[in-house]
């Protein structure tokens, strides 16, 4: 029996590019051992299969035995995530992050405390300027924990510049987990229910946002926060039908992006998704010309290195842009059929 849909070494490998094949065989080769041969050799024959067969697999690797199997199935698993963890950490502020953190605590580890204390405190920078408040919560638990443990006479006064980001940074990711939750929960609402039908409709999703909006949420300045807010709201618009409102917020929603150019790069999904929402805004207000203007936006993005360099980015705007240029093919039938009316 096929094993395809849920083999994950399998899916993990047939998802692969050229350029990540080609790396993982280059990374695996470096410091190579009788084992890891054996992946390499397993890689290949996975690679060819249409489909995931047992049977067939170890016919063409007569080296397994049948228990082996299991454990070389992990290890090369194990082994293709490090290797994609090396080739995208560039890409990726999510993984440099991570990294710098795990350096700065190998560091910790080793007793070099003022050397872990510069790296977290480099690594606090770069979370700040990218608006990563979440990793600054493990660095700064770190930095409490070198001081609070070890005498290092890093700087006067450390205990309550910590204490005092620690709490700053606490209400920050509050407030985004108040409304992101918003954002997701609304979406589930129009999955689970579409649009408004009705007066109860009407009264279950006003009552449902003014419950869960915090009082405060308009008082934020950070990129998250205004994210979510405009996600929040321009979903509860969309469920209600309010395409004027659906169009402030989603145009909201890529204007954040505009101000702060370096979050394309850091949310290239949500400015992907906030480009289509807001051609769909365009199209429900028959804005021919903004529409077009949107578009060609969204086509540049698109071939971007960025874009072009993520499948998953790749294929999202590719999907978003076609739907973009059927829309555009029916608003000028639209336009063409009301000109002939006259």
């Amino acid at each position: 029996m096929s094993k395809r849909s849920t083999d994950i070494l399998f899916q993990l490998i047939h998802s692969l590019e050229k350029g990540e094949k080609r790396h993982f065989k280059l990374y695996i080769k470096r410091n190579s051992s009788n084992e890891d041969l054996k992946i390499v050799q397993l890689f290949d024959v996975i690679d060819k299969l249409s489909e995931y067969d047992e049977i067939k697999l170890l016919k063409r690797l007569p080296t397994v035995q049948k228990s082996q199997l299991s454990n070389l199935k992990s290890h090369l698993y194990k082994q293709i995530l490090a290797s994609l963890r090396l080739l995208k950490s560039a890409d990726s502020m999510d993984l440099q992050l991570n990294e710098q953190f795990d350096y700065a605590h190998i560091l910790y580890k080793k007793g070099l405390f003022m050397q872990s204390l510069k790296l977290l405190e480099r690594a606090k920078e770069i979370a700040k300027a990218n608006q990563k408040f979440t990793f600054l919560t493990q660095i700064i638990a770190l930095e409490k924990r070198i001081e609070s443990l070890h005498i290092t006479r890093s700087m006067q006064d450390r205990a309550e510049i910590l204490s005092a980001e620690a709490l700053q940074v606490s209400i920050h990711i509050d407030m985004v987990t108040r409304l992101s939750n918003l954002a997701l929960q609304l979406y589930s609402w129009y999955i689970k229910h579409g649009h408004t039908r009705n007066e109860a409709d009407e009264k279950n999703i006003k009552e449902f946002v003014k419950i869960n909006l915090p009082s405060n949420a308009w008082q934020q300045e950070g990129f998250y926060e205004k994210l979510y807010l405009f996600q929040s709201l321009s979903w509860y618009a969309f469920i209600r039908q309010d395409f004027l409102m659906y169009y402030r917020y989603t145009h909201k929603w890529v204007g954040i992006f505009e101000e702060l150019p370096l979050m394309k790069r850091v949310e290239t999904a949500h400015y992907i998704k906030g480009l289509h929402n807001l051609l769909n805004a365009h199209f429900d207000l028959r804005d021919h010309r903004n529409f077009a203007k949107t578009l060609k936006t969204f086509e540049a993005f698109s071939q971007t290195e960025r874009v072009q360099q993520n499948e998953n980015f790749r294929i999202q705007s590719f999907l978003y842009i076609v739907q973009a240029f059927l829309k555009r093919h029916f608003q000028g039938r639209i336009v063409a059929c009301a000109g002939n009316r006259k």
